[in-house]
């Protein structure tokens, strides 16, 4: 009797390294944070960082982004490693990702293409994924020539001149079709969904804002004490989930957006701006922080010029600094260096601290232990009663 053959049906993870430009001014944890970002993205769409390339330039050659010994040394890197894909830190040119292509052969990714391929592996619901497309062929529009390479004109290649351009020609019309169509399904989903937001008027909206991964779903689940995906990974929620939400006697609306990130591709907020609309029409903003992160002063200052983007930056904002139970101060990361040692942190210091003051009104919560939880609601519920009395004058004899 024959052996039986046994087949390995687990998914390859694909290998990937990372290209940054250091450019003048950048201190070396920045560039460090930004390519950690990086290969969590990588992480996130499936992929694994086998090792990282950076170059300090003024500027990125118009080229090939990085210098041409770089761009040698990667190549080779790639070539004895057989990595499957580079993936670069910055949104590429046409030209750029062709050239690069053509040299090191292996897959060529940007930060955009990698956020939008995330974007459309995550997207659940008909809105989503109408976004996603949208997005997608807007970024790939410029780039069509870069598929019909097979097709380039060859030395003395008679008959290779006309298909190429016209099948990108054909190609591009298309993609112009559909990306009006998909313009068209967007405005009427945003229709419906204004009319939505218009029968639900009468409560007050709160939605919860902030960078990717601070654990918005999860303050969603503790407050709703609903099921929303929470998961230790970029942008799990994609779509936007609205609940009803009733504190003490005082019902309200409640939405977890998608989280914000440094370098979101233009064509992706343009798209989810529909989607955005529950943080533009809120009444209040929840601010959550992950406290615990190296660089949360940066992530708030992106979210705070995403919000004035949005035209929602000068709307009732309660700042929520959350995993305080994983929070460890500089001064104490730098004198000792036993973690197991460190001290953490108390109530009472971070009610004292630059945090507090800074940022008014804030709270500091871990919603993972359900720590400081009643003071956190006490405030929604006050605030949204201020705004209940001042809308409904009749009803203050309820509170």
């Amino acid at each position: 009797m024959g052996k039986l053959k046994t087949y390995d049906t687990a998914v390859k993870q694909e290998r990937a390294v990372l290209v940054g430009v250091v450019r003048p001014g950048e201190k070396p944890e920045e560039t460090k944070e930004y390519l950690d970002e990086l290969a969590f993205l990588v992480d996130t769409a499936g992929g694994v960082v086998e090792n990282t390339f950076t170059q300090k330039m003024q500027r990125p050659e118009r080229a090939t982004f990085v210098g041409t010994g770089k761009l040698e040394e990667i190549k080779a890197y790639v070539k004895s490693e057989e990595i499957d894909m580079v993936v670069f830190d910055d949104e590429l040119s046409p030209s750029q990702l062709r050239n690069i292509e053509r040299e090191l052969q292996v897959k060529i990714l940007d930060r955009s293409n990698l956020i939008l391929d995330i974007f459309a592996g995550r997207a659940q619901t008909a809105q989503a994924k109408t976004q996603v497309e949208l997005a997608q062929l807007q970024y790939l529009l410029p780039r069509l020539t870069r598929l019909w390479t097979h097709l380039e004109r060859q030395k003395g290649g008679i008959g290779m001149r006309g298909p190429g351009e016209t099948q990108i020609e054909s190609d591009r019309r298309m993609i112009l079709e559909k990306i009006s169509l998909l313009k068209g399904r967007l405005k009427l989903i945003d229709k419906q969904n204004e009319t939505q937001r218009k029968n639900r008027a009468a409560l007050i909206r709160v939605a919860l804002v902030g960078y990717t991964n601070v654990g918005k779903s999860t303050i969603m689940n503790m407050v709703s004490k609903s099921e929303v995906f929470a998961e230790n990974k970029l942008f799990a929620t994609l779509d936007t989930t609205v609940r009803k939400v009733v504190i003490e006697n005082l019902p309200f609306l409640l939405s977890d957006t998608v989280g914000f990130i440094r370098k979101l591709p233009h064509h992706l907020v343009e798209c989810f701006k529909s989607t955005l609309d529950e943080v533009r029409e809120a009444d209040i903003l929840i601010h959550v922080v992950d406290v615990s992160h190296a660089s949360f002063e940066d992530q708030i200052n992106v979210v705070n010029e995403t919000l004035k983007d949005l035209g929602a930056r000068d709307k009732e904002t309660i700042v929520v600094f959350n995993k305080i139970d994983a929070y460890v101060s500089p001064e104490a990361d730098e004198f000792n260096e036993d973690e197991e040692e460190r001290a953490p942190f108390t109530l009472e210091e971070f009610k004292k601290s630059w945090m507090a003051q800074h940022n008014t009104p804030s709270l500091f919560i871990s919603a993972l232990h359900k720590e400081n939880l009643e003071e956190f609601k006490q405030l929604l519920y006050d605030k949204i009663v201020a705004l209940h009395v001042a809308r409904y004058p009749y009803d203050k004899l309820l509170y």
